[in-house]
């Protein structure tokens, strides 16, 4: 029976999208006249109603989530069928949907990162919530919760949103070094993932002007500018996000703009009367049961938890920064930001680490 269950979650995993189910047609039928005209028919007297909240969820990463889903019907009855529920990933390049989850009545599937992560909430009556613990950084976007009671087929969305900060980011090798997939490998060196339009957009309307092209997560290529210049596309144009459009994601090369997440741990300063090497400070942070933070670790500090700290310290991609919450003399620019030293092949400074709680 359990086999017989789980060959049913693959089929409707697998299978066609709202409105269509079985092959039929089942949610608009001509009417009598044949003239053309549409009128909705339900087959078992009622109309299916499911209902997901208007506005995002938010979250962080490595987080527990509850995404919201709930159906009725109008007027009110008692389905004669199990209800099937199925939850998917829309992408943003509008390709198929990613599979996360099917489930007939208590037995369940859930797919690909979300195995082990992902189950239905059993809190009552038609309730079709997920929940999603250890929350990544790749979860950011919009899921489908779409109920199946026989024919009857409906569904809504849910936007799930990270609390996060979007960083510029270029190698040791200097501007414009990295093709696509380059660019995806830097950013997940820095814990970290490549950005998305939707959180270049926020990060722009935030406050974040960069002059250099990055890539995004869809294969774009783009920058935010707040003050229009010369040299970045122009003066006379309007503030707004630059675009390249698509680029070949092997061959031409850029920086990347990358995704970082609220923490769960901690961000500290260590330093030495003398300052220390790269591999001194490595060494310096595991002696303090860490290890040496990442860009993007050191970036969510500053944002999230209003980390400043006016001395430089080494980043785990060999770099020297340090983040200033209150701008003040001697310590940089008159904004906030973290400023960078760059990569330099030999000096001695602090360090930033970064313990997990």
């Amino acid at each position: 029976l359990s086999l017989l269950l789980e060959a049913t979650l693959l089929r409707l995993a697998s299978g066609s999208h709202h409105p269509f189910y079985n092959g039929f047609y089942y949610n608009h039928i001509m009417n009598d006249k044949g003239n053309g005209q549409e009128k909705v028919v339900y087959f078992n007297g009622a109309k299916l109603v499911v209902e997901t909240p208007k506005d995002p969820i938010y979250s962080y990463n490595g987080a527990n989530v509850t995404l919201p889903c709930r159906y009725h019907y109008e007027p009110d009855l008692e389905s004669k069928h199990k209800i099937r529920i199925k939850w998917s990933k829309l992408r943003d390049d509008y390709t198929k949907e990613q599979d996360v989850l099917v489930a007939i009545g208590k037995t369940y599937v859930a797919f690909g990162d979300f195995k082990g992560r992902a189950h239905l909430l059993q809190a009552g009556r038609r309730e079709a919530s997920l929940v999603v613990s250890d929350v990544r950084l790749q979860d950011d976007g919009k899921y489908r919760c779409e109920v199946i009671d026989g024919l009857e087929d409906e569904s809504d969305v849910v936007d799930l949103r990270l609390q996060g900060i979007v960083f510029p980011y270029q190698p040791p090798r200097g501007q414009y070094r990295l093709n696509f997939h380059e660019a995806e490998r830097a950013c997940q060196d820095q814990g970290a993932i490549l950005a998305t339009f939707n959180q270049l957009f926020q990060a722009w309307s935030e406050g974040l002007d960069w002059c250099n092209a990055g890539w995004l997560a869809d294969g774009t290529v783009q920058y935010p500018i707040r003050l229009p210049r010369k040299p970045c596309g122009g003066l006379h144009l309007a503030p707004g996000i630059r675009s390249y459009g698509p680029r070949h994601r092997h061959l031409h090369r850029f920086d990347a703009f990358c995704f970082s997440s609220a923490l769960r741990g901690e961000v500290f300063y260590l330093d030495h009367l003398a300052g220390m090497t790269l591999e001194e400070a490595k060494q310096s942070c595991q002696d303090a049961g860490a290890e040496i933070a990442q860009v993007g670790q050191l970036y969510s500090a500053w944002k999230f938890k209003g980390l400043d700290h006016c001395d430089a310290g080494w980043l785990a991609d060999g770099s020297v920064r340090y983040p200033i919450a209150k701008p003040r003399a001697n310590c940089g620019p008159a904004e906030p930001g973290v400023r960078s030293f760059g990569f330099p092949s030999q000096g001695r400074f602090g360090v930033f680490c970064y313990k997990e709680r």
